[in-house]
């Protein structure tokens, strides 16, 4: 499978590309600075997530797209405006795209709460990247009434640090994963695991879904 990657410099997006290498597969790294240090083994090329003619043309001839942007602090409007530049591109390729995106849209099971509106999960300092994550979960949602869009958008539990690969995982849709102690969380290693098995076996075309450690 030939695997395109934006953001392939950053936390998800090194370990997605560094897992869909270790199983074989051909890793395209898309970065804004190719003085970046990336994983061994990509293809590194140039772009700009926000310019959906240049997303048209790097994901063109491969199979899939993922979308592992991260805006810098206090430009995450700049995120959603590369959302959208990627549903358009990659629908226009046309490849299918994953996009990670963030918990809060995702409903807190025992308040009924989205993580948004639940202020045991977002603080202040991080209110403005919650709320650019839920305005991406709409943007792909709305894709699917107005384009061909062939998405998934992947919601991390509430904590998502680096750590073990363990492969081992838990699936959901749109209920925020907790363990019996209440934590809600992943290794990236896992959650990458998680994305490169999405990729290679679909179950989550068109919708949500979240993964958290087992």
């Amino acid at each position: 499978m030939r695997i395109i990657v934006f953001g392939a410099a950053g936390s998800v997006g090194s370990r997605t590309a560094t897992e869909a290498l270790s199983r074989g597969h051909e890793v395209t790294a898309v970065v804004r600075s190719p003085n970046r240090e990336l994983p061994r083994g990509v293809a590194v090329h140039s772009g700009d997530a926000a310019d959906p003619a240049q997303v048209a043309a790097l994901a063109q001839g491969h199979d899939a797209a993922v979308s592992a942007i991260r805006a810098p602090a206090g430009s995450e409007h700049l995120q959603v405006k590369a959302t959208a530049s990627l549903l358009k591109g990659t629908t226009a390729a046309p490849v299918r795209l994953l996009v990670v995106g963030g918990a809060a849209t995702l409903r807190v099971p025992d308040s009924g709460k989205t993580v948004l509106e639940d202020s045991r999960y977002i603080s202040d300092e991080w209110r403005a990247v919650a709320e650019a994550s839920a305005a991406q979960h709409r943007l792909c949602i709305e894709a699917t009434k107005a384009t061909e869009a062939d998405w998934t958008y992947l919601s991390p539990p509430a904590v998502l640090e680096p750590g073990e690969r363990t492969g081992r995982y838990r699936l959901g849709r749109d209920d925020l994963l907790v363990d019996a102690e209440g934590a809600s969380q992943i290794s990236v290693e896992d959650l990458a695991v998680a994305i490169v098995d999405e990729l290679e076996d679909p179950k989550h075309r068109g919708t949500r879904f979240t993964a958290a450690a087992a």
